[in-house]
């Protein structure tokens, strides 16, 4: 019937408000064609090194074979020039690392090159040349690529299905013996499948894991034989417990499972039908075994389009001679990506080593280095090195400590390097130190696949971190005499998934290396600081000297003011009034009037020939010389005396702060801990860049009183 004034918009707005009726329009009228050519159009991205081909690859048919099938499929042509062209595109990629120009490049090109193409041209061309890193990298890449075979299209199999039962699956046969990427493999093996048992849609399980954490995972869920565009490759993986489901159970027991309505059958689980919104009626379930016998994958077929919606026994036999073939495709698929895996792992440890060898000056940059290569290999949100303060000690005591989040995890990936000697700002590093003490205790390593699960965790401590911990590896860092010197911790795979023992095995061979380089460079560090402490004590033996015999009978021979003839006892007290000499002989009163000399039995000569030392030791500075420790020491005696704290204070308190005012300047150069921090002297290397001088004055008092009497 003839509806007036109909227009588009009014049929698309129809439609629009009753979404059932353009579904059950679709799944009348629909045809192949339709669906490909949204597909298409919606697809994000398409693969071309594991999307299918659609175009016929040549075969050795017979001729009314080939005559019937130009005869139906005559669209189809084989683009052989095509597929020349890039293979010429992909020679003329190759690269020479060591190049620093670009020889095809030259003015008379027909079309003029794009501002970009200038500017990378430009860096290529003025480029330093190739660093250690890049000659290394290039020398390791691998020459071996995953052969690609054409497949013929989804149109053809079905025409050999109809006219030559064997052909068909010799053909399904070849098609998968070619392919060892696992990810177009079992694209493929669904294809066929659905094919072979005229089933609406197909699932591909493969066996992940070992013993007890098996688990059964499928990337390609509910692929339809029509479909030639590949699915996304980013989607999420469907994951099936080991012996949960109809799934589970085939893979446990091995058997087959054919169900006529799945929804009666009381192993069947509808989570994945409310995951992808789709109706299970009849399914046909089988196991996947490879050449020795063990289950490695489960095929799944659902909903038969035609027999009465019912999967036959013929459909059991054939997937029953099919299914062993694809077996075997998997297993070499597996192992194909297994020694990809391991080489890639090698690659990256020999990288390693490069890095540790190119910095061995820098503890916090070979650190740094280490936890990069460490999220790397291992892909983790939060890795972290802690070093023992002392490897001898029986006491596990961390003195240092690094932490570095992933990018993913962190905004800002340099504050994310934190030093761990402040404390404060390090709150999970003191919750989960528990672990890394066990660890350092113990030498063992420790695989924590569920954090809360494990006694040895504290989780709730972690419930008030802003980081929350699902898995945890943490093995020993050792040095090249076999003693601990630290850990290494990764925590929370990047995939939600906890650490296996592949990742356990990897992490204990990195953190080898790791601990030769930390160790080199704690060697390093100590080697730099003998050499400072050599230099500082040469420079001091070359400057001062001993005071002489002389020096000390003449004042040990001298007459002594008392305190009131000297004036210092006041604060009003003017040093300026005294020589250098007379002030020696003023602290000898101070010891004397404070009874240091009789309560603690001080040798007269000694004590004189220490102060003369002290005074040598002060060198001809602006401010910090020996009278300057004199003014300190004289204004620290007056208070003793005429503030009562002689009362106060204890006798051994009282000639510590009497000799502490005297020597608290030893040695002076004139210039401040900035000064020393800035310029990198003998003394900033020796003492760090914290109260260096301080630190000086002390070492050079301590020096000077347990000096022996000559």
């Amino acid at each position: 019937m003839a509806v007036p004034n109909m227009v588009f918009s009014d049929v698309e707005s129809f439609l629009d408000s009753h979404p059932e009726l353009f579904e059950d329009y679709l799944n009348r009228k629909g045809n192949y064609g339709m669906v490909e050519k949204w597909l298409k159009n919606h697809q994000a991205s398409k693969s071309p090194a594991t999307a299918p081909p659609a175009e016929p690859r040549e075969e050795k048919t017979t001729n009314a074979h080939k005559d019937s099938w130009a005869s139906k499929c005559d669209g189809l042509q084989r683009r052989a020039s095509q597929r020349e062209l890039r293979k010429t595109f992909a020679r003329s990629k190759a690269i020479n690392v060591n190049r620093t120009y670009d020889e095809h490049v030259n003015s008379r090109a027909q079309e003029p090159l794009t501002s970009m193409r200038r500017r990378a041209l430009l860096r290529k061309a003025s480029s330093l040349p190739p660093t250690t890193a890049h000659i290394l990298s290039a020398l390791l890449e691998s020459r071996v690529n995953i052969p690609q075979y054409p497949s013929t299209a989804v149109d053809f199999k079905y025409y050999l299905k109809e006219h030559n039962e064997r052909e068909f699956f010799l053909e399904l046969v070849k098609d998968i013996s070619n392919d060892l990427d696992i990810t177009s493999l079992s694209y493929k093996i669904l294809v066929f499948v659905c094919i072979m048992v005229d089933a609406d849609r197909c699932s591909l399980f493969v066996v992940e894991g070992t013993g007890n954490k098996k688990t059964l995972v499928s990337k390609f869920f509910d692929v339809h034989a029509g479909t030639t565009v590949l699915p996304s490759m980013n989607s999420d993986e469907v994951q099936v417990p080991w012996g949960k489901g109809i799934i589970g159970y085939v893979a446990e027991h091995g058997e087959t499972v054919n169900i006529p309505d799945a929804y009666q059958d009381r192993r069947f689980s509808d989570e994945i039908d409310k995951l992808t919104g789709y109706k299970t009626k009849s399914l046909l379930c089988m196991p996947i075994r490879n050449s020795d016998g063990e289950i490695i994958g489960v095929a799944q077929a659902i909903n038969k389009n035609s027999s009465g919606d019912l999967f036959t026994e013929d459909d059991e036999k054939v997937l029953q001679m099919y299914l062993p073939f694809c077996g075997i495709a998997i297993s070499n698929a597996q192992l194909f990506a297994a020694s990809r895996k391991e080489y890639d792992r090698s690659r990256a440890l020999l990288e390693v080593v490069n890095d540790l060898f190119e910095e061995q000056t820098d503890l916090e940059k070979i650190v740094r280095k280490i936890m990069h290569r460490a999220q790397t290999l291992l892909k983790c949100e939060r890795c972290s090195v802690q070093l023992l303060e002392d490897i001898e000690s029986p006491v596990v005591k961390f003195t240092k400590s690094f932490e570095l989040l992933s990018p993913k995890c962190s905004a800002d990936t340099e504050n994310s390097f934190k030093d761990s000697m402040e404390k404060s700002s390090y709150s999970d590093w003191l919750i989960n130190n528990s672990i890394a003490e066990l660890v350092a205790s113990t030498g063992l390593p420790v695989n924590i696949s569920d954090a809360y699960q494990d006694p040895r965790f504290d989780a709730e401590a972690d419930q008030f971190s802003d980081f929350h911990i699902r898995s945890v590896l943490c093995v020993p860092i050792w040095n090249s005499n076999h003693q601990i010197i630290g850990v290494a911790q990764v925590l929370n795979r990047l995939d939600g998934k906890p650490f296996d023992d592949a990742d356990q095995r990897l992490f204990e061979a990195f953190v080898i290396f790791c601990g030769l380089g930390i160790n080199n460079t704690i060697m390093y560090d100590q080697v730099k600081k003998s050499w400072a402490k050599q230099s500082v004590a040469l420079d001091v033996l070359s400057y001062h000297a001993t005071c002489s015999k002389t020096e000390v009978d003449k004042f040990k021979a001298a007459n002594i003011p008392l305190v009131y003839e000297l004036g210092i006892d006041k604060l009003s007290f003017d040093d300026f009034s005294l020589d250098v000499d007379a002030m020696i002989t003023a602290a000898l009163r101070m010891f004397m009037e404070l009874g240091m000399v009789q309560k603690f039995k001080i040798d007269y000569e000694i004590l004189c020939r220490w102060l003369l030392t002290v005074r040598k030791n002060y060198r001809m500075v602006l401010y910090h010389n020996w009278r300057h420790a004199f003014n300190v020491c004289q204004c620290m005696f007056a208070m003793l005396t005429t503030a009562g704290f002689q009362e106060t204070l204890t006798d051994v308190e009282i000639l510590a702060l009497i000799v502490g005012c005297v020597c608290h300047d030893l040695d002076h150069r004139g210039t401040n801990n900035a000064f020393q921090a800035k310029t990198g002297s003998a003394l900033a290397l020796l003492y760090g860049t914290s109260a260096t001088l301080e630190h000086h004055h002390f070492n050079h008092a301590v020096m000077i009183l347990q000096s022996e009497v000559p």
